[in-house]
C-alpha cells in the first residue's frame, strides 16, 4: 500500500475519531441534561439514564484512542453501513422515555451486560476499534476465543437496552433495522481480514461469528 493511500486512511481516521467523538458525547449531555432535570422521577428511570449516559462516554473514548488501521474496505457501502449501524440504533435516545419500572431495569441490565462485555473485549482488543470495516490485526484472546464479533455482540445488547427505555413498534423496527445492518458490517470486514491479515483464515475456520453453534 503506498503512501498517499495511506494518509487518506489516516486523514479519514482522525476526521471520523473525532466527529464520532463528539456525536456520543452529545448523546452523554443529552441524557445527563435529562438526568438533571429529572430528580422526581421514579429510581429506576434515573438509574437507567445514568447507564446509558456512562455507556456513551465510553464509546466516545472508545472511538478517539483507536489505532491508526492498515487497511480499509473499499467502496461505499462499507461506509454506508458502518455509519447507519453506529449512529441511527442510538437516536431512539431522542424519542424519549417510558418511566415504568419494568422497561428501565431492563434497560439498566442490558446497557449494563453491554458495557461489561465491551470493556472486557476491548481489555484483549486494546485500540483496534473502528468504525468503518478496517485492518489492524487478528485478535485471538478474551471473548475471541469463542466468537469472532464479541464487540458487535456487545453493542445489541446495549441497543436492546437503549429500545427498551421506549419500548414502541418504531423503535422495535430500528432494532431489527440495525441487527441488519450490523450482519453487513460483519460481512464485510471478514472480507477485508481475510485479503490483509494471512493468519485470519485459520481462526476464521475455528470461530463461531455471534453465537456458539447457532451463526
Amino acid at each position: 500500500m503506498n503512501t498517499i493511500v495511506l494518509s487518506k486512511i489516516s486523514s479519514y481516521d482522525r476526521t471520523m475519531q473525532l466527529l464520532g467523538g463528539m456525536w456520543f458525547m452529545l448523546l452523554a449531555l443529552g441524557v445527563a441534561i435529562n438526568i438533571g432535570s429529572s430528580a422526581d422521577k421514579p429510581w429506576p428511570s434515573f438509574l437507567s439514564s445514568v447507564c446509558l449516559a456512562t455507556f456513551y462516554v465510553l464509546l466516545a473514548l472508545l472511538t478517539v484512542t483507536r489505532s491508526p488501521a492498515k487497511a480499509q474496505a473499499d467502496g461505499v457501502l462499507p461506509g454506508i453501513a458502518a455509519f447507519v449501524g453506529t449512529y441511527m440504533p442510538w437516536t431512539i435516545a431522542f424519542f424519549g422515555k417510558t418511566d415504568q419500572a419494568l422497561p428501565n431495569l431492563a434497560s439498566t441490565a442490558c446497557v449494563l451486560i453491554g458495557m461489561i462485555m465491551m470493556l472486557a473485549t476491548i481489555r484483549h482488543l486494546g485500540r483496534s476499534f473502528s468504525l468503518v470495516p478496517q485492518a489492524r490485526n487478528v485478535v485471538q484472546t478474551g471473548p475471541y476465543r469463542w466468537i469472532k464479533h464479541p464487540l458487535y455482540l456487545a453493542e445489541e445488547i446495549a441497543v436492546l437496552g437503549v429500545m427498551l427505555r421506549n419500548p414502541t413498534p418504531l423503535t422495535a423496527v430500528l432494532l431489527v433495522l440495525h441487527i441488519g445492518v450490523q450482519v453487513c458490517r460483519i460481512y464485510y470486514e471478514e472480507d477485508l481480514l481475510r485479503r490483509n491479515c494471512p493468519e485470519y483464515a485459520g481462526y476464521e475456520a475455528s470461530r463461531w461469528r455471534l453465537i456458539p453453534h447457532v451463526w
